[in-house]
């Protein structure tokens, strides 16, 4: 699996090294933000990795939602239940939640199948930040905090109404931001096509926290820095 080189396994027990978290963020999700670093202050693990390691622990069911509830530093180890329900949880040895999983419906094992699944979905998070959510903080004239730029995971859902593909694309058609004092919550609504065919819809949502008035200059920088940083890794 494909996956193999981004986290160490033993027994049920799961760990992510910052050097694993950072390199799957930028070759993988295509996702420079800099909360993945290795040498970051608030390291945290992608949460788009969390969701590659339960589709390849558990496989593909046609209807998935992902509850994020806590940001996995260095060092945490995971546990993988070797049994599941309908409903599970991520946890780490002291019984520190991390993620809630539902799932129901069909469900496949198919390691291509899989892949192409997992290296969309989460190129298609990448390309958040650039492309969704920059335009949305300078229309509604607000953004992150520059010094400390931070857009978390809140959650991300799936209903297919086929497992009779291979390969997958996502569309977004829909996007809104609704602001709360110094914190946004982003909700981006997206179809899932295999080919010309539409095999299923999904949402997700983001917070992006500090929020503050909108600075052109001090903004164009943050943006220009990520944009640095992501020409820097393409080479």
């Amino acid at each position: 699996m494909f996956l193999s080189s981004f986290f160490k396994k033993a027994d049920q027990s799961v760990v992510i090294a910052p050097e694993q978290a950072s390199e799957f963020a930028k070759s993988v999700a295509h996702d420079f933000n800099p909360i993945h670093d290795v040498a970051a202050k608030r390291f945290c693990v992608p949460g788009d990795l969390l969701f590659s390691l339960v589709l390849n622990e558990y496989g593909l069911s046609q209807k998935m939602t992902f509850n994020f509830a806590g940001m996995v530093g260095d060092g945490v180890k995971l546990q993988f239940p070797a049994v599941v329900e309908e409903d599970f949880d991520i946890r780490d040895d002291k019984d520190k939640c991390y993620l809630n999983v539902h799932r129901s419906g069909d469900v496949r094992h198919c390691d291509v199948q899989i892949e192409s699944f997992i290296r969309k979905y989460v190129a298609f998070s990448g390309l958040n930040f650039m492309h969704i959510l920059v335009p949305m903080m300078k229309q509604r004239q607000m953004m992150i905090n520059p010094a400390r730029p931070l857009v978390i995971y809140e959650s991300m859902s799936f209903d297919l109404t086929t497992l009779d593909f291979t390969e997958v694309e996502l569309t977004l058609v829909e996007q809104d931001l609704k602001i709360e004092g110094k914190r946004g919550d982003v909700t981006l609504t997206f179809e899932l096509h295999s080919g010309e065919k539409l095999v299923g819809t999904g949402i997700k949502t983001l917070v992006m926290s500090g929020l503050r008035p909108y600075v052109d200059d001090q903004a164009q920088q943050m943006f220009d820095k990520y944009e640095e940083r992501r020409l820097s890794y393409a080479g």
